[in-house]
């Protein structure tokens, strides 16, 4: 089986600054049959630990040092034997979970590079949610086909327009089909197209950006990570993010402005 996607829902809490809510992550994991990588293994480590099963964990990688996002990854690191990996700018928060008695094995930098099934994971430093936050971007090698069946669902129409404008262009003049995809009859590109992702932890949701409302984040800095690194990514990548549905960076970029005009 090609390189898929995978998606696991936990339940837990959140807790800054004083006050704890109540929150559901998403666990993705990217990978085939032999080998997975892990991102923000949040709140349940046997959880984590079910769906990986026997194949091997090539690295858990976190998005950012939240306590709902990191606050299970030791325990879920032991069950995988995996090596954990953070952005440094984060410490402050790792510190506020783990203190000095458990340290991350890797530091993540902008432009780190993660191979797993064949797929590359390169991060993006989208500081702003945390100090440290950061996206995975996978430019190419996983289909729509790969993606969870829920997520499918859930961008909707969204998944069909992930397909390039020429590719479209080509089937409505009959040219035939454009290298490397199947074409439906009806002139639409199925999910077996490939398209680029993005793991977007919570710099970038459906509808806005990450919370920065609380300490160590700040407002304009996230919008510069969104409009700067983020927008700068393809219309038809696909986003998962750490919490609800995902998106897309077409459905996104318009509305740019009016979060800036919103404010926090």
């Amino acid at each position: 089986m090609s390189a898929h996607v995978e998606r696991l829902t936990t339940s837990g809490t959140f807790s800054l600054d004083g006050g704890t809510w109540g929150v559901e992550n998403n666990v993705w994991l990217v990978g085939d049959r032999e080998e997975v990588i892990v991102i923000d293994p949040a709140h349940d480590a046997q959880a984590v630990k079910d769906a990986v099963g026997e194949r091997r964990v090539r690295a858990i990688l976190l998005t950012h040092g939240h306590d709902d996002h990191i606050g299970a990854v030791r325990e879920t690191a032991e069950l995988l034997g995996a090596e954990v990996w953070i952005s440094p700018a984060d410490d402050v928060l790792w510190r506020r979970v783990y203190g000095d008695g458990y340290r991350p094995d890797g530091e993540i930098a902008d432009g780190s590079e993660f191979a797993v099934a064949g797929v590359v994971l390169s991060a993006l430093a989208t500081p702003g949610h945390s100090p440290g936050s950061t996206c995975f971007f996978i430019r190419s090698g996983i289909g729509a086909a790969g993606l969870p069946a829920q997520v499918r669902d859930e961008l909707g129409a969204d998944i069909a327009a992930g397909a390039r404008a020429d590719a479209e262009t080509a089937v409505a003049d009959g040219e035939g089909e454009p290298p490397g995809r199947e074409v439906a009859q009806d002139g639409t590109v199925p999910v077996t197209g490939a398209i680029p992702l993005l793991f977007s932890g919570d710099t970038l949701f459906q509808g806005g950006p990450g919370a920065t409302g609380r300490s160590y984040s700040s407002f304009e800095t996230i919008i510069d990570s969104i409009r700067d690194r983020l927008f700068a990514l393809p219309d038809e990548t696909v986003v998962l993010t750490g919490h609800g549905e995902p998106t897309t960076i077409g459905q996104e970029r318009p509305h740019l402005q009016e979060w800036i005009d919103r404010g926090e």
